[in-house]
């Protein structure tokens, strides 16, 4: 812990629970959607994701900020290096404890000091592990980070708006590939950068378009479309389902992931639901019921697609190994294919990065 700062703030959730710990980010209060995740690294990472819109998060591993923060660095094509989007999108951290003494080679600054200047708040010296087995038996609920056990603010349940709108960008954007390339639209949901990335690193021109353009209008014959992850409930996602649904008629190779793959459950006739607390980790393992093979995944959502919903032109793809739930679809003869795990990794495991390569080989 930073012993030089004796601020404290205290987590409520809904149901009355109250933990109080010592404050190491921003000293103020936050109201969001209280889950957990239990990987051991990338907290640059996971906390400029975009699938976290608003949420609190509970971090399982015991001892976080050790190796500080990178500084802003960009590629080529104008795209942040070491972190999936522009800022972060959490409304509170929670840990076990806090390193101020961070050491790294990229480290620019402490973890602290970065969400400081974000306007994050963060506790230290809370059982976190404790705390999660609490979510794991009640489920995800609401919470309140504020400057004592007195104070109250308003619950808010960010599920309740789109947060795709809010994290989507504005207007389409193109990053060029090589002369004579394929070319992809991706319709951004929330996306992690390394998506982009990954495409660019595969010699992939992609347009990059808000959550409800209509892609059909440009004046661009697009080799494929690839639907990205966001946060939220895929059920509010119509406009984007539409979007899907005129790739479908067309018969354009399309490939979801995340959100996309809620998405593309719905537009295949099948439904989505809430899960009790969601998977968000980086050590998932997901079974292809085509080759047997278990693959182990990083991950990032609270809802999924029921298997009996779908239409009879799709079969599940992936499973959990956990605890059965829809991993990935696909359809049964044309190449339009999701995955709910993360194949661009960032944090977490790149078994499943083939898969961009699976559907660039379909354009």
């Amino acid at each position: 812990m930073n012993s030089s700062d004796p601020q404290t703030l205290t987590l409520t959730l809904k149901d009355g629970t109250q933990l109080t710990g010592q404050s190491f980010g921003a000293h103020t209060q936050a109201a969001g959607e209280v889950v957990f995740n239990t990987g051991m690294v990338g907290y640059p990472e996971s906390f400029t994701d975009p699938s976290y819109k608003d949420q609190i998060l509970v971090l399982t591993y015991p001892l976080i900020g050790n190796y500080g923060v990178p500084g802003s660095e960009r590629n080529d094509h104008g795209i942040e290096k070491m972190f999936e989007s522009e800022d972060i999108h959490l409304k509170g951290i929670i840990v076990t404890e806090y390193s101020n003494n961070q050491s790294h080679w990229q480290a620019k600054k402490s973890l602290g000091d970065w969400l400081k200047e974000k306007g994050i708040p963060a506790i230290s010296g809370i059982d976190t592990r404790a705390l999660t087995q609490h979510l794991r038996d009640k489920g995800s609920t609401l919470g309140i980070i504020t400057k004592s056990p007195k104070e109250k603010i308003p619950f808010e349940d960010p599920n309740e708006r789109n947060l795709v709108a809010e994290v989507s960008i504005k207007e389409p954007q193109t990053y060029e590939g090589p002369k004579g390339s394929k070319h992809i639209a991706i319709i951004d949901c929330g996306m992690k950068l390394n998506i982009i990335r990954s495409f660019l690193n595969r010699g992939v021109t992609v347009t990059r378009a808000p959550w409800n353009y209509n892609i059909w209008d440009m004046n661009i014959d697009f080799d494929g479309v690839f639907f990205s992850n966001g946060p939220g409930d895929p059920a509010v996602m119509n406009e984007t389902m539409a979007i899907m649904i005129e790739g479908f008629k067309r018969k354009k190779p399309t490939f979801g992931i995340c959100l996309g793959s809620q998405i593309m459950g719905r537009a295949a006739g099948g439904k989505t639901f809430k899960m009790k607390f969601g998977h968000r980790s980086q050590n998932q393992p997901c079974i292809d019921l085509e080759t047997d093979r278990c693959v182990i995944t990083s991950q990032n959502h609270g809802y999924a697609i029921d298997p009996k919903s779908i239409g009879k032109d799709w079969k599940v793809w992936f499973e959990n190994a956990n605890d059965g739930t829809v991993e990935g679809i696909k359809h049964k003869t044309l190449p339009f294919f999701s995955v709910q795990f993360h194949p661009e990794s960032t944090p977490g495991p790149t078994d499943t990065n083939y898969l961009f390569d699976k559907f660039v080989e379909a354009l």
